[in-house]
């Protein structure tokens, strides 16, 4: 009862204190205009003004992390504000090798990741265009905990810790994308990287603020127009991105602008690229072509305590899903996908004991057509409505935290000759809170969600799942830079709908697929341990995981060959994933800098002790950074060890060594930004598979090649 007492007063603490200061370039020594400064735990964050200062008010009493970002450049700096109502951060932004890492995926707050009791990776502008691609499983294969499960370049699809499909959740500014990415090989999930300002990861369950289908994690596509803008950028932001390759032909750009006035903002963006047929050391794999496009625009207004934006992107893509030229009559398929995407944002700001209230309603209007021997043959339509509101609380004494609902109405259907499903509503609501409690060394994080799915098939049996997520979390700083961290969470997965009411043939499986209108809904008991340590010579982070899921689905070949493809049930059984990743960061010299990594998962059918399909081998990567004022050179290995552990109708895979080499030139002045990039991949031009790839008996991964890309920004 005294804890219980001591937590309420806590909660009546006034805000009164304050952090301003200064943003400057180390190279030049002048102040940086349009740097992004977050404020942690706090979750709060501003953008600098022309001559390099920010300022935030209204902090409780406590410990702050101010970090201060551009593409490529970073600085932070603790801040006590417990023994003064006010403190001067004077921050300078410098070209490193590491950078100081943020995080809003995980908690819905930008946060520093060293303290958050989740297992977070992110990627910035000066990383992802040499990672450009047509389909998001390309950018951040490799990445630890992270593979790709494709059918070929444009239907590639991020795989995290073993997980796939429907337990991985794909965002865009923290909303579903509405895609049909989760159920099938050859679906891919087209987002252009170059307009983004990070991209993010969060490895392991994060159903609470997100929903049942993120029980494996989550991919979050934060744009530069990112989920917490408040205000109004006055005069004229820009980017532009171009990008060329060798080998599959490469070629795309990306340019967008801003432009501010008073309360009002206009912003828009476009662009695309286009790949040919890529190269492998045993010849071309033919059909592997992919172009896309996306454009958007929109309008916002912030005040002082009200704002409200509208925007309108549209996404149009075309890809071709390689084939066997061996086989007898192969079939030629491609895949034109287009999406219509309304969303309308609004919002408050210091109402009463909630520092913010942020709603969201979206639009989504997705169809893609299969094309095969140039006939079209199936449609695909999936129109998406999705609300979400959330509370951030201000500050009180030691307790933070958000709270907020969530629903959803799906409207699914096919036409044309691969009618897997019946035209199917789905309709979802959850609400949900998320608290953190701060103490000196010590955060504890707790939450919950509850979820309630409900199905109804044209002509099959309505199905209705609520479920209930939970997790408790820790994270105590072991010593300055270091922190070990403990996260348990039980997680809620209702089934699918292609898990439900399939029934019949479908290619990009290579499957005849019978659903299963009895499944119950998936029950995860989850571990996660990380060991952190961030400082100016040395960043590393191991994590170990282990997730015991009741009533695991998976399809169960059965032995019949249906219509051309071998036949399989989804039924259910016990499951567990094992496994871990770690990242090595360490100066050996001020100039110079090692680089390693590796991850490995183990997933068995405990009862049946069968391996699940398509689970990654074990994976390393060891580099190299060399810097020079601006310029960096990292030449890395990446290694993947032999796949035995396979499923019964699965073969193993070879291992494999990779060499890339990159080199990054960085100009950074007052109002602009330069990025000079080019890469040197497969170096070696060696022969190797993706264990998850549907088509690696026949299609090896890309051959030698190298691409270029140059980003100017204007701020």
């Amino acid at each position: 009862m005294s804890r219980l007492l001591f937590l309420l007063a806590s909660i009546t603490y006034a805000q009164t204190g304050s952090i301003t200061g200064t943003v400057t370039l180390e190279a030049t020594g002048e102040p940086m205009h349009g740097a992004r400064v977050i404020l942690s735990p706090a979750g709060r964050s501003a953008d600098t003004a022309d001559d390099g200062t920010f300022a935030f008010s209204g902090l409780a009493s406590g410990v702050y992390d101010v970090i201060a970002q551009a593409p490529g450049l970073s600085a932070s700096q603790r801040i006590d504000l417990r023994a003064s109502a006010s403190a001067a951060a004077n921050l300078v932004l410098r070209v490193s090798a590491v950078r100081e890492s943020v995080t809003v995926t995980a908690t819905g707050r930008e946060e520093a990741t060293l303290s958050v009791v989740q297992s977070v990776l992110d990627l910035d502008q000066s990383q992802l265009p040499l990672r450009s691609g047509t389909s998001l499983g390309e950018v951040l294969n490799n990445e630890p905990g992270v593979a790709k499960r494709s059918s070929g370049p444009g239907s590639s699809r991020p795989v995290i810790r073993g997980f796939d499909g429907d337990r991985v959740l794909i965002l865009e500014d923290g909303i579903r994308t509405g895609t049909l990415s989760s159920q099938s090989a050859d679906h891919g999930e087209p987002v252009d990287v170059n307009k983004l300002e990070r991209l993010e990861v969060v490895r392991g369950p994060a159903t609470l603020l997100y929903g049942s289908n993120a029980i494996g994690g989550v991919v979050n596509a934060i744009s530069r127009r990112d989920i917490f803008h408040q205000h109004a950028d006055q005069g004229v932001r820009g980017y532009t991105t171009g990008l060329g390759g060798s080998n599959n032909a490469q070629g795309g750009g990306s340019a967008g602008f801003e432009f501010g006035r008073k309360a009002w903002e206009f912003w828009s963006s476009g662009g695309g690229q286009r790949t040919s047929n890529y190269k492998t050391p045993l010849g071309t794999v033919q059909n592997s072509q992919t172009r896309g496009s996306q454009t958007d625009a929109g309008l916002g207004r912030y005040g002082q305590k009200a704002f409200f934006s509208f925007n309108y992107g549209f996404t149009d893509s075309r890809y071709g899903i390689p084939y066997d030229t061996n086989a007898e009559d192969p079939e030629v398929a491609e895949l034109l996908v287009r999406r219509h995407n309304y969303r309308f944002t609004g919002g408050l700001k210091d109402v009463g004991f909630v520092e913010s209230i942020q709603a969201k309603i979206n639009y989504s209007d997705y169809n893609h057509q299969e094309i095969v021997g140039g006939t079209p043959e199936t449609n695909f339509f999936n129109k998406q409505f999705i609300y979400r509101a959330v509370a951030d609380q201000k500050k009180r004494g030691r307790l933070t935290g958000s709270f907020g609902t969530w629903g959803m109405h799906r409207d699914y259907r096919i036409e044309g000759a691969e009618l897997l499903a019946p035209p199917t509503k789905q309709d979802a609501v959850a609400f949900f809170t998320a608290q953190n409690y701060d103490m000196e060394k010590t955060r504890l994080s707790f939450g919950a969600r509850v979820e309630n799915n409900r199905y109804a098939p044209s002509g099959l049996q309505a199905r209705n799942f609520t479920g209930v997520s939970l997790a408790a979390g820790m994270s105590h700083r072991l010593w300055n830079d270091g922190a070990f961290v403990a996260n348990y969470s039980h997680s809620y997965r209702a089934p699918a709908l292609e898990e439900l009411y399939n029934l019949g043939p479908h290619p990009g499986n290579q499957t005849f697929e019978i659903g299963n209108a009895n499944l119950k809904p998936e029950r995860n008991d989850g571990l996660d341990l990380s060991l952190r340590h961030q400082s100016s010579r040395v960043r590393g982070e191991v994590n170990f995981f282990h997730y015991s899921i009741r009533d695991f689905v998976y399809l169960a070949p059965t032995g019949n060959i249906t219509d051309g493809f071998p036949e399989a049930d989804y039924l259910q059984e016990h499951a567990r994933f094992t496994g871990g990743e770690a990242k090595l960061d360490v100066a050996l010299h001020p100039n110079l800098w090692l680089n390693l990594s590796t991850d490995m998962v183990d997933a068995k059918l405990t009862d049946l002790n069968v391996y699940l399909p398509r689970i990654p081998p074990v994976r390393a990567r060891l580099g190299f950074d060399a810097r020079y004022h601006g310029f960096s050179l990292k030449p890395e290995v990446i290694l993947s060890n032999v796949q035995r552990n396979v499923f019964t109708i699965e073969t193993p895979t070879a291992g494999f060594a990779v060499v890339n080499v990159s080199g990054t030139y960085t100009l950074a002045r007052q109002h602009t930004l330069h990025l000079l990039s080019a890469q040197l991949f497969n170096a070696g031009d060696t022969l190797y598979r993706n264990h998850l790839s549907f088509l690696k008996s026949f299609a090896p991964e890309i051959g030698r090649g190298v691409r270029f890309s140059y980003t100017l920004q204007v701020f």
